[in-house]
């Protein structure tokens, strides 16, 4: 079990590539692109949706966010297509490092926190 376990973790891996490389690709339709951009994004960036830190939440949105976005991108682009991404995948030897997708996602998460002190703020103030 340990060893499928570990199988599918290298081609969950190998396909986040797979997906980067079609959110590049002229020849992916764009809904697809779209889609991609952000599964990739999300799988590469260290912010995550519920933080790794808490017990059993934290790693659970990595199992199942990343995984069915996945999914949901390699059902939108063509068969011949995703397997050449994989393919190319498959021979790069790094993950892909997205510096500005990082930045994105803190912009977002600091956006988040801001509105959600202001909106407090203005509560206890009213209050």
């Amino acid at each position: 079990m340990i060893k499928r376990m570990k199988q599918w973790a290298r081609r969950i891996k190998q396909d986040v590539v797979a997906v980067w490389l079609a959110a590049r690709d002229p020849r992916t339709p764009w809904m697809a692109k779209v889609l991609a951009l952000l599964v990739a994004a999300y799988a590469v960036s260290p912010i995550d949706l519920i933080p790794d830190f808490i017990p059993v939440l934290g790693y659970l949105d990595d199992l199942i966010i990343v995984p069915l976005g996945i999914l949901l991108v390699v059902r939108l682009i063509p068969a011949g297509l995703m397997a050449e991404f994989r393919r190319s995948a498959a021979d790069m030897s790094s993950r892909p490092v997205s510096r500005v997708a990082a930045a994105v996602f803190i912009a977002v998460w600091i956006l988040a926190a801001a509105l959600l002190l202001l909106v407090f703020f203005q509560k206890a103030a009213s209050a």
